[in-house]
């Protein structure tokens, strides 16, 4: 089927998928930031939780060692490297996407050449020295306007009583008793709004930036209105229209409370859930949040029933106990029996050697599939065919025997078409895929050419020499449907 969007927004050496929304999870190293200041300033917890948001559905790994909230303490380069450069170096063994938040040219470089792949710039690369250290690298570029000066005293000045982010300005609202608005007039404040973004992205390409590792970020909250950033937020469709990858970074935020009604920053996720799901409605691709967990909820809700977006993917099956082709048999029938998934095709069986630590020989299959799913809410569907097929995890009990127990039946989800993923719950690509004999082979009843289909995906394929668990023997056909 023909998507709705095929765009990426190329990051070192990711290119991330924006055929769906994708979310950033704020992970904030700072001791003061509005709304979690202080609770990941140690490294350890700090790494930890960035892991843990990758396992509830981040995307991406935003790393912040500076508090930009209304009156912060701004910290020196030195600083800031000292909170975040460990945790940049943790997530990046990982696998994971890192963004790095910051506006120190010299914190940008280090932590790029550590493996960061995206440089979040709340000041919109004004400084010649991190517009050198874009050009320099082939980094992600988020470019967020923040005017200090605010939006121009034109703009409507009651609602600074539901946001206090900058201090009351003297400029009284000009209007008649005719004419009254609830708002001020889109038109100036867009015109600066996006003038700005275009400026700044504009010089970032005469530098050598590409198109399309540009990001654009409205800055809600800098130093702005309430009202200033409901404006903002309803021409995001406006904002689209320019051309780059849009993000919406509304998470906790002044104005979320003071349209919701909620004064506590960490009360506002709710509230915040709402305006992504607008702003994703008005074609922004990526979500910058706190509260990973509940936005994946939400945003993966919306897009299934809002949007088709079926992907091709394939399912790895192993069984080493009892009636083995039974049981890869009946996981094919219970895969095809989930919600906005089907099983395309089925390789045959096939005998494989033990590997990985394995002692009795394996059945193996792979099964084609196509999904509307989320890859961790597949995942989650997988594991519970294999409970419900009655495999047992020794490794829940000890940890040093994980992958090497026998299994009724295995369900790893190893390739999902545009989709990357890192984390302890799912990786994806399958890190192994290229080394698996026993998946590699069975996907040539799949495909003509397997090696070629997984190279051109970015798996890298061993010879078949150097392989595991080679395949012995065919054991013919898989009858599920």
């Amino acid at each position: 089927m023909l998507r709705e969007n095929y765009a990426t927004w190329r990051c070192g050496s990711h290119e991330i998928s924006l055929a769906r929304p994708r979310i950033m999870g704020i992970l904030n190293v700072t001791p003061d930031s509005f709304s979690d200041g202080g609770q990941n300033l140690d490294h350890q917890k700090a790494i930890a939780r960035g892991l843990q948001m990758l396992d509830e559905g981040a995307d991406i790994i935003d790393v912040g060692g500076e508090s930009t909230r209304p009156g912060h303490t701004p910290v020196s380069s030195q600083e800031e490297a000292e909170r975040i450069v460990p945790v940049v170096r943790a997530l990046v063994a990982e696998g994971a996407i890192v963004s790095v938040d910051t506006r120190h040219a010299d914190v940008a470089k280090m932590c790029v050449r550590l493996g960061a792949s995206i440089i979040n710039d709340v000041s919109g690369f004004t400084d010649p020295d991190m517009v050198q250290v874009a050009a320099s690298t082939n980094c992600g570029c988020v470019v967020m306007h923040w005017d200090q000066e605010g939006l121009g005293s034109h703009v409507a000045r009651r609602e600074v009583l539901l946001d206090e982010s900058r201090p009351v300005r003297a400029t009284p609202r000009q209007v008649t008793s005719q004419h009254r608005f609830t708002l001020p007039d889109e038109a100036p404040i867009m015109r600066q709004v996006m003038g700005f973004l275009g400026d700044q992205a504009r010089i970032l390409m005469r530098a050598g930036v590409s198109h399309d590792r540009i990001c654009v970020d409205p800055g809600p909250g800098f130093d702005k209105f309430a009202d200033e950033d409901v404006v903002i937020q309803r021409a995001t469709r406006s904002m689209v229209s320019m051309g780059y990858p849009v993000l919406c970074a509304v998470s906790r935020k002044r104005f979320v409370g003071a349209v919701s009604g909620v004064d506590a920053a960490s009360d506002r996720d709710a509230a915040t859930y709402g305006i992504c799901i607008s702003a994703i409605a008005s074609g922004a691709r990526i979500l910058r949040v706190h509260d990973v967990a509940g936005t994946a909820q939400a945003i993966n809700a919306y897009w299934s029933v809002s949007h088709k977006d079926s992907r091709q993917g394939f399912v790895a099956l192993g069984s080493n106990v009892g009636d083995r082709l039974a049981y890869l048999t009946r996981a094919v029938q219970l895969i095809d029996d989930i919600p906005l998934t089907c099983v395309v095709s089925v390789s045959h069986a096939y005998e494989s050697e033990p590997a990985y630590g394995l002692v009795d020989p394996v059945a193996n299959a792979v099964a084609e599939i196509r999904t509307e799913l989320h890859p961790l809410v597949l995942l989650d569907h997988l594991k519970s065919i294999e409970d419900a097929l009655d495999r047992t995890r020794e490794a829940d009990r000890d940890p040093k025997v994980a992958g090497s127990e026998p299994r009724t039946i295995d369900c790893d989800l190893v390739w999902v078409e545009g989709e990357e993923h890192a984390g302890r719950k799912l990786v994806l690509p399958h890190p192994r895929l290229g080394e698996r004999d026993f998946v590699i082979l069975p996907m040539e009843d799949l495909m003509h050419d397997p090696e070629r289909f997984l190279r051109h995906g970015g798996v890298n394929v061993v010879a078949r020499e150097d392989r595991v668990g080679h395949v012995v023997d065919d054991l013919g056909p898989i009858t599920w449907e």
